[in-house]
């Protein structure tokens, strides 16, 4: 079953006319620190239902989508935090001779 996204894109450019409020094309953009954020997209995503079931547990009342999308992005930070500590580390343990050097 193939579906048309529902999500709305936009133009930065092109300034918001009164014929697109009336229209009801007027896009709510949230900015943060002066830089517009982008949409968020729609997909389709099957879960393990003990996944989900846990997160609504952890949500609580506020949204448990949220909580997977903060956990995927946490998740993706902490990856390439550690992949950023390893390069330094190994630049670190190379030897002016660019050999690798081992401390004792």
């Amino acid at each position: 079953m193939s579906k048309k996204s529902t999500t709305a894109t936009f133009d930065e450019d092109v300034p918001i006319t009164q014929t697109d409020i009336d229209a009801g094309k007027l896009i709510l953009r949230r900015r943060v620190e002066g830089r517009v954020v982008q949409p968020k997209k729609r997909v389709t995503l099957y879960l393990d239902a003990f996944l989900v079931e846990r997160f609504k547990e952890m949500a609580g009342k506020h949204g448990y989508q949220t909580l997977i999308n903060e956990t995927l992005r946490s998740s993706l930070q902490q990856s390439d935090m550690e992949a950023m500590i390893r390069k330094v580390i190994r630049e670190e343990l190379k030897a002016p001779d660019g050999s690798t050097a081992f401390v004792a």
